[in-house]
């Protein structure tokens, strides 16, 4: 009896084992904090770069725009895309319950009738000799448990929690992504809009300069050689615009697409360029924060931490099995009598299972699964790594997108005032038409750099919101495990 109550606390410490990398780790060297910066063009607004500033999940909002945040609650609502991510978030996280389900007692019940003619030549089952035709009435309770030793069911369960982690994750990274693309459609949007109108600008001094130019050929004043030079201007002019046209179709429909609607009902009422409020401040997450926060590095933290599982599992498969299982039930000929004196049954069972031979399967298995999780550390630091090229791209697209802005309104100022005076020239006759042509043709160019300029600002604010960790939560999102909170990292030792 002594030795029975020794053993017992010795096999609860056996069955809370597990075997297998309980926190896989990988290493990752952060780069240096981003230091604070003031983007100040003198063309367009100034922007400061505050390190270690929170980015509000709605950062969207900071463009100032009611037509914007409509269209992004549509998308967030009824895009396909997130209604397919939420959709395997639910399924994971159902595998996961079945998982941790799986390792707990399995109880089952049952009844069988089975109406039985023997034959006369055989002895009798039944206490009456002199009955060969009866009907037997068969009712059981079944119980099982899988002793898990070794944890290769705790395993499985990490595993499948793991995934379903990576799930949610995805699910952040696709509203993220949905959301940014939205954002940077409506943009180049607004910023199609903006070319176009300046197209149509120029589209139409080209076509008084080609008044003009007919009025002094008429006059005797110049030849033809000048009207047919600026009727191919006015015509390359117009031109450009079915391209811009085009893609201001695709633009439209993209929007609709990403609002779950068809191509052709969006809204027409879209913010213009000038309604877009470029934010006066970005918050720059620090690395550990962007290590934290972003959604594809969690996923594939997540993933590491189901392939460190997975290991486990196959360690655990190459070690011994335990199955204990208990059976209760009754049999009668009578139903009301299955349970009376005499008549109800009982079993109780335990097994172990050793592998001794498999031709190598599960030591294949184990190096499978170590190769995997080899192969989610390498993933997981290439997302880091990702991060952080992310960040230092959009805020180098930042800068340089200031001096654009400048170089573009210097441009357009000049481009104005030079074709102002070729026309005036043009009008004295003091100019030929290839001063004019090249003046037209230099102030289109000037019109549409400076309206891509300012865009490529508005796009690159998005990029960095997106860079940091500016991730798009779902209303249930509480899905985080207290240990894998951004103070206390398990999978990752950042240095």
């Amino acid at each position: 009896m002594r030795a029975t109550r020794l053993a017992l606390p010795a096999l609860a410490a056996l069955s809370a084992c597990t075997v297998g990398p309980q926190h896989p780790s990988t290493t990752v060297s952060l780069s240096p904090p981003v230091p604070s910066a003031v983007i100040a063009p003198v063309a367009g607004p100034a922007q400061q770069i505050v390190p270690g500033a929170t980015v509000q999940p709605d950062w969207w909002t900071r463009f100032g725009s009611a037509k914007l945040d409509a269209l992004v609650a549509r998308a967030l609502a009824a895009n396909n895309d997130l209604a397919n991510a939420e959709a395997a978030l639910r399924q994971t996280r159902e595998q996961a319950n079945a998982a941790t389900g799986a390792g707990l007692p399995q109880v089952d019940a049952s009844y069988q009738a089975q109406r039985v003619r023997v034959s006369r030549t055989f002895s009798n089952p039944l206490n009456d000799p002199n009955q060969y035709l009866y009907t037997l009435h068969t009712a059981q309770l079944s119980v099982s448990y899988p002793l898990d030793l070794f944890g290769g069911q705790r395993n499985k369960v990490r595993s499948a929690r793991a995934a379903a982690e990576v799930s949610a994750d995805r699910l952040i990274a696709a509203r993220t992504t949905v959301v940014a693309n939205l954002v940077n459609a409506v943009i180049l949007q607004a910023s199609l809009d903006a070319q176009i109108d300046a197209a149509k600008a120029a589209i139409r001094s080209n076509r008084e300069i080609l008044g003009l130019l007919q009025q002094r050929q008429a006059l005797g004043d110049i030849g033809l050689a000048d009207v047919a030079a600026q009727q191919t201007a006015l015509a390359t002019a117009e031109s450009t615009l079915p391209s811009l046209e085009r893609q201001q179709d695709h633009q439209r429909g993209l929007i609709a697409t990403l609002t779950g609607a068809a191509p052709g009902s969006v809204p027409t009422s879209l913010p213009a360029l000038a309604e877009l409020t470029l934010p006066g401040t970005l918050p720059v997450a620090l690395p550990d924060a962007i290590v934290a926060n972003r959604p594809d590095v969690r996923a594939a933290e997540a993933a590491m931490v189901g392939a460190g599982a997975d290991v486990g599992t196959a360690i655990a498969a190459r070690l011994p099995n335990i199955q204990l299982s208990a059976t209760l039930g009754g049999e009668a000929t009578n139903i009301a009598n299955m349970f009376a004196s005499g008549n109800p049954f009982w079993t109780l069972l335990g097994g172990a299972t050793q592998p001794l031979f498999h031709g190598g399967q599960l030591l294949h298995q184990k190096r499978a699964a170590e190769a995997a999780l080899e192969g989610a550390k390498a993933q997981y630091r290439a997302a880091v790594l990702q991060a952080f090229l992310d960040v230092s791209d959009a805020l180098s697209g930042l800068e340089t997108d200031a001096d654009a802005l400048d170089a573009a309104a210097r441009a357009g100022t000049a481009a104005d005032r030079n074709l102002g005076f070729v026309r005036r020239q043009l009008e004295l006759g003091a100019v030929g038409t290839l001063a004019l042509l090249n003046a037209e043709a230099s102030d289109a160019q000037a019109s549409s750099a400076l309206v891509q300029a300012k865009a490529g600002r508005l796009t690159d604010t998005v990029a960095l919101f997106q860079a940091v960790g500016g991730g798009v939560a779902p209303r249930y999102a509480a899905h985080r495990r207290p240990d894998r909170s951004p103070g206390g990292m398990e999978t990752a030792s950042i240095m």
